[in-house]
């Protein structure tokens, strides 16, 4: 393994669309979504320890979530572990890691990955990192990894590449576009050069904190003004005073949109963001009436194309639905329809208006 290969996890998020599974106390990173034994967090460090040193790895999470990410991940040093005191977006998630690095190896090469990913085959992820690092080794780029579409989806962003790779398969990067409409996804399908974004990011160290000073230069000048206190005791106070002067911003829209040493890799390697209880019905096993369910003792008589999530210790029988959500925990049980879980997040906000923080 390469000393200067370094992976940061990125854990902050509160996966308000997997509710009432996923809490704002314990999000969905934290959860074994799809009943495989393992959570998303640890299949996301077992990924990365294939091929990343385990001292190179680190977690960037919420102050609220050090202790779920230290019982979850015995093996990660504890210093890897580093809290944001508030959630800013995944901008000053990176200039954080990527400062800090800066500090401890100038020669470091980094990959900023999310910790709430599907990625089914390890090996075809780990070739395609492994081409990414030796892509940006030589070069001051910022790569992005792209998956080739298989449907008109209009759940993720799409990247548009140039025709012609300028290296093994590596593309200069076009445009980036948001979420489309169904007919726009559709176009995107058909022409060939729109890839969906996977939010993986490889470069060097060296080119990102460039970017930074370019594209987001008062972000820059406040973790410089700090630098010195990286990967020292007085790190935590220095990124308390940081936060609160950055700007809430993504990495996509701060730098990446901008930026014109953007390149891209097209992959396959069976990637889901999964980002909601479709996802999740798409990636789990189903029985012989197409239910995806999870949890030992659910019992299914005439309903079919739903997905099911209980607690093992719980008996739950259904009857007579079809392309159905149905989540029962200890103090919420939801059932809605799989075509509606788009808003998910409206009725969070509703439980919220409602009935205040204590079922979220």
């Amino acid at each position: 393994m390469n000393k200067n290969h370094y992976v940061a996890i990125m854990a902050g998020g509160i996966g308000s669309r997997f509710w009432p599974m996923s809490r704002t106390a314990y999000p969905k990173q934290f959860l074994d979504i799809l009943h495989t034994g393992r959570t998303l967090i640890q299949g996301t460090y077992d990924r990365y320890l294939q091929f990343i040193p385990n001292e190179n790895i680190y977690v960037v999470t919420s102050a609220e979530y050090a202790g779920i990410v230290k019982k979850q991940l015995p093996d990660l040093p504890a210093e890897n572990i580093l809290c944001e005191p508030s959630r800013k977006n995944t901008a000053p998630c990176i200039a954080y890691i990527s400062y800090k690095l800066q500090q401890l190896n100038e020669e470091g090469l980094l990959i900023c990955a999310p910790a709430d990913h599907l990625i089914l085959d390890a090996p075809a992820f780990t070739k395609v990192c492994m081409d990414a690092f030796n892509f940006v080794q030589n070069i001051n780029a910022l790569v992005t990894l792209g998956i080739k579409p298989t449907y008109a989806n209009t759940g993720y962003g799409y990247i548009q590449h140039d025709l012609m790779p300028v290296a093994d398969d590596i593309y200069k990067v076009k445009t980036f576009t948001e979420k489309p409409n169904q007919e726009l996804a559709k176009t995107f399908l058909a022409s060939g050069d729109f890839l969906w974004n996977a939010g993986i990011f490889v470069w060097k160290i060296r080119t990102i904190v460039q970017a930074f000073e370019t594209y987001l230069p008062e972000m820059s000048e406040v973790f410089v003004s700090e630098k010195s206190h990286f990967n020292t005791p007085a790190e935590q106070e220095a990124i308390e005073r940081i936060y609160p002067q950055c700007t809430n911003i993504s990495i996509d829209y701060g730098i990446m949109e901008k930026a014109n040493n953007v390149y891209v890799l097209p992959s396959s390697f069976g990637w889901s963001d999964l980002g909601t209880w479709n996802s999740a019905y798409e990636n789990m096993e189903k029985d012989y009436f197409s239910n995806a369910v999870a949890g030992k003792n659910v019992m299914i008589i005439d309903a079919t194309h739903n997905v099911v999530h209980a607690d093992d210790q719980k008996l739950v029988l259904l009857q007579g639905l079809d392309d159905f959500i149905i989540v029962d925990t200890k103090d919420v049980l939801l059932i809605c329809k799989k075509d509606k879980e788009q808003e998910i997040k409206e009725y969070v906000a509703e439980v919220k208006r409602n009935k205040g923080d204590k079922f979220l």
